[in-house]
């Protein structure tokens, strides 16, 4: 079965920082592309930035770059975001994606594991 938590959300004021991990079990990461992803409330499911299987390219939506990064460690089976720099409009609820080798939009198209979501708040 497989099953990921998702640690790390909360609430930060404007110009803050958070770094959301998502432990994966069931299966292992060495072998998948992956992701983060959030909802906004009353909004569209957004894909945020993935990275590929062997992390050598990475995607970030035009509205995170320069301020998200995205990171693995297979070792731990865990998937990391660190956001900087955190705005209103980063409040949603983020989830973490596993998928093919797929980078940018059609990777979250194509996904198959989605981990349970956790809240970012920004707001002062």
């Amino acid at each position: 079965r497989c099953s990921s938590w998702s640690l790390g959300g909360g609430s930060v004021q404007p110009g803050g920082s958070l770094r959301l991990s998502c432990v994966v079990s069931g299966f292992t990461l060495d072998y998948y592309a992956i992701g983060w992803s959030r909802q906004a409330p009353g909004k569209e499911r957004e894909g945020v930035s993935c990275l590929s299987v062997s992390d050598d390219t990475t995607y970030y939506a035009d509205s995170v770059k320069g301020r998200f990064t995205i990171s693995r460690d297979n070792a731990k089976n865990t998937v990391y975001l660190q956001m900087n720099n955190l705005k209103p409009e980063d409040t949603a609820a983020y989830y973490c994606v596993a998928g093919p080798n797929l980078v940018g939009q059609n990777f979250f198209h194509f996904a198959d594991h989605w981990g349970k979501g956790t809240q970012v708040t920004v707001s002062s």
